[in-house]
């Protein structure tokens, strides 16, 4: 197994990286008087001029498309690894994809929806110092099954409801495995000898109150949460020719409370509302990297507002079809104190993305 050093930004010791991801920082206060700080200085170098020397292994880490991108000089390692845990969280939150009020009272749909997920550019998949790119835009997409129901009316005006999403723990195939007949990876074996799969486990709900105030004017509050569980080689090897696929385990989960206004209207016996909605949204993520039986912390969980723009059908009494604008355009919390937080908004995560529902109405 290889493993990446460099000086801490603190110059106080050496943060060591595996193939796949940064293990615990290695401080020099730690070991004792036996290490000084100038042999783990020394160490550092030699360690960083081994991998300079070794340079297909390296290279082999990072995507052809972002071979030879200038290392910003704002980049931050810490601020790199949050932005990316924080990114898949934001990818799999429940937003409305509804209006206000979702369905006539007593009635309510099943159907799938889809929460596109944006690629990643380059310069937000390079990690460990520069040195490696992670894959992570294996899927355009999370798509889920979906119900919700809307109950008796209250008053006549005011409308509860609740929804439920799921998407199933069912063994995807990773698009990049090598074509051909191979056995399954198992923890010992290169990625180009094996076939690499992945689960996916995405369940979230929401319960809300919509009210009719006025013929075309709804409004309402809703509140959700998502949990999303990955298991799968996500943070994969620096060399896959030479180095074993080893699971590693992503867990996310959100929830939010928000408002929305709607305004419905038939038009030609089509029922459309255009909605907007507001709220707050919190995110917590942990990241277990397997080969090296380190878990990766998440010092800046998103934490800020959600925005969604869109508009909500039912066409022919029976299809339910909506569309959406959602973003998440930034900020973070510091459950720890002791850790510092860069300026610029949307630094720790941030997402711009679409989503769509299709249902049977019942």
């Amino acid at each position: 197994m290889r493993y990446q050093a460099a000086l801490r930004p603190d110059g106080r010791g050496i943060n060591v990286a595996g193939p796949r991801g940064p293990s615990q920082g290695l401080r020099v206060d730690d070991v004792g008087d036996t290490v000084s700080s100038v042999e783990a200085t020394m160490r550092a170098w030699v360690t960083v001029g081994l991998l300079g020397f070794v340079g297909s292994s390296a290279f082999a880490g990072i995507d052809p498309a972002c071979v030879g991108l200038a290392q910003p000089s704002d980049y931050d390692e810490q601020a790199q690894a949050d932005f990316q845990a924080n990114y898949f969280a934001l990818a799999s939150s429940f937003s409305a994809l509804h209006a206000p009020i979702p369905h006539e009272p007593g009635h309510g749909a099943i159907g799938v929806d889809a929460r596109i997920m944006p690629p990643l550019s380059c310069e937000r998949r390079y990690v460990l110092n520069w040195t490696k790119t992670e894959q992570t835009n294996k899927s355009p997409l999370i798509p889920t099954i979906r119900a919700s129901f809307a109950f008796p009316a209250i008053a006549k005006i005011v409308v509860p409801y609740a929804g439920v999403g799921i998407l199933p723990p069912v063994p995807l195939p990773d698009p990049e495995n090598p074509k051909g007949d191979l056995p399954a990876c198992d923890g010992k074996t290169p990625l180009t000898q094996c076939k690499r799969s992945s689960r996916n486990l995405v369940l979230g709900g929401e319960v809300g109150v919509g009210v009719h105030a006025h013929e075309h004017f709804d409004v309402g509050v809703r509140a959700h949460a998502t949990t999303m569980r990955t298991y799968g080689d996500i943070a994969t090897a620096f060399d896959e020719a030479a180095e074993p696929s080893i699971e590693d385990i992503y867990n996310a989960s959100t929830w939010g409370i928000g408002a929305q206004i709607g305004s419905p209207w038939e038009i030609a016996g089509q029922k459309l509302t255009p909605y907007v909605g507001v709220g707050y949204l919190d995110a917590s993520t942990f990241f277990f990297i397997g080969d090296d039986n380190y878990p990766a912390i998440n010092l800046h969980p998103y934490a800020g507002p959600e925005v969604s723009v869109g508009l909500d059908g039912l066409f022919v009494n029976h299809l339910r079809l909506a569309g959406e604008f959602y973003a998440a355009p930034g900020g973070s919390s510091l459950p720890d104190a002791s850790a510092t937080k860069l300026e610029g908004y949307g630094r720790y995560g941030q997402i711009y993305t679409a989503r769509a529902r299709i249902a049977y109405e019942f």
